[in-house]
């Protein structure tokens, strides 16, 4: 179980969003408890931005933050009940939760619509994720009419409603020191699991062999199971971007392709290997290969801070569109390739995404018209891939092949720190996966 040391990173997280509250109040629930089918829920996820301010997890929670000269930060979670712990486990309940978890006050998560009023009362401004979830919007204004009925008994409702999702964006985006610990243990655990998919594969193993050598080396190192749908996509299937079937037999002489992340402590990895079935590259894997690998050498080389979101994609792009020259898959000069997309039908998709506690994690790309600038903290992952679809313009010898390299990038003072580590060029993996 969590205990307060462990929570002095939300405490803090928690604070500074405080100072920005000015005399304003903010309301972050929890994610609602989903049903699968019938009467079985899926397994509990929290919602990301009351994660990141508390670190608590059980459903059917809220947290009050109450700015001001005296500010108060207030937990709304269940209470004990022997009889539901004994089919659903342990639960906090308030005063533990308030104790360990390092909160002001803590109130049973019955009393919250009763308590939101007097909360909410001569509060100019209200902070919310607006639009979220229409249940709640719905709570927020029952709360807020009851104050409007109380103008004559001297109370004032709020005015102002601010999208709470734009500070704590931007507070997310660059990751403290818990953070990066978080980060860096769940891209290790990652790296090791697609470490042992590459040592098991052989021919005639199922796309879902390869699955779960991957899943079970992530929940035998600690994490609670995948950040996103697994992706082993063998052959020709690894140009569709995102095949999760995972239900086809290996190609003896082609290619698989695994994009899988952990989660770890609420946080993810996002990472992608491509390797060959049998152990060894033919010459044409081996050129397409060569190509993005280069490509992502390109653009983690660009990653730094001071430098726009977009450089490192640029770096790739260029890459790409040369290989893919080189390739005989393209004719003409790179500026004008890039400049009329001729490369579209082989590379779709950007360079890379912030990662944090969502694998798209939370954080603005562009302000207005310029890219993000990268700073120290920040964290993303650098993709490039190339796809070669059966019947594209492309030479015949090279249909079907479907690549993509990908690791998890912290932006660091003097340029960048790679979290994942799965072997990755040609010499390193035909050595990974030779059987004497």
């Amino acid at each position: 179980l969590a205990h307060a040391m462990s929570h002095a990173p939300y405490a803090a997280r928690r604070q500074a969003l405080l100072e920005r509250l000015g005399d304003g109040i903010a309301i972050i629930p929890t994610a609602a408890e989903k049903v699968r089918n019938r009467d079985t829920h899926h397994r509990f996820r929290f919602d990301s931005y009351f994660w990141y301010l508390t670190g608590f997890p059980e459903p059917e929670a809220v947290i009050v933050l109450v700015g001001g000269a005296a500010p108060r930060s207030i937990l709304f979670c269940r209470e004990k009940n022997e009889e539901r712990e004994v089919w659903d486990g342990y639960r906090y309940g308030p005063p533990a939760a308030r104790e360990t978890f390092g909160f002001d006050e803590a109130y049973p998560i019955d009393e919250f619509d009763q308590r939101l009023p007097d909360l909410i009362a001569d509060r100019p401004t209200v902070w919310h994720a607006l639009g979220l979830d229409p249940a709640w919007d719905q709570r927020l204004m029952a709360a807020i009419n009851v104050v409007r009925g109380q103008v004559r008994a001297g109370r004032r409702a709020p005015t102002t409603f601010i999208d709470l999702r734009g500070a704590l964006d931007a507070m997310r985006l660059v990751k403290d020191a818990h953070e990066i610990d978080v980060m860096r243990r769940a891209a290790a655990i990652t790296s090791a699991g697609h470490l042992r998919a590459m040592r098991a594969c052989r021919p005639g193993m199922a796309e879902y062999e390869l699955e779960a050598e991957v899943a079970y080396e992530f929940r035998r190192r600690g994490a609670s199971g995948h950040s996103f749908s697994p992706i082993v996509a063998g052959g020709h299937h690894a140009c569709v971007l995102h095949y999760i079937e995972n239900d086809k037999l290996l190609p003896e002489h082609g290619l698989v392709l695994i994009d899988a992340g952990c989660e770890l402590e609420g946080y993810a990895a996002d990472m992608t290997r491509t390797f060959p079935v049998s152990g060894r590259f033919s010459p044409a894997q081996k050129d397409v290969y060569e190509v993005v690998l280069a490509a992502q050498q390109a653009a983690i080389d660009a990653v730094r801070p001071g430098v726009p979101f977009n450089a490192y994609h640029d770096a790739a792009l260029r890459a790409l569109v040369q290989g893919l020259v080189d390739l005989g898959a393209l004719e003409g000069s790179v500026d004008g390739l890039i400049e009329s997309e001729a490369y579209k039908p082989y590379y779709m998709h950007r360079a890379g995404h912030w990662l944090g506690i969502d694998v798209h994690d939370a954080g603005e790309y562009k302000t207005g018209e310029d890219w993000t600038t990268l700073a120290p903290g920040m964290t993303l992952t650098v993709e490039p891939g190339l796809y070669i679809r059966p019947g594209s313009a492309a030479p015949a010898h090279l249909h079907g092949i479907g690549i993509r390299i990908e690791d998890d990038v912290l932006v660091t003072a003097d340029g960048n720190e790679v979290y994942t580590s799965t072997p990755k060029t040609v010499a390193d993996i035909e050595e990974t996966m030779r059987r004497d």
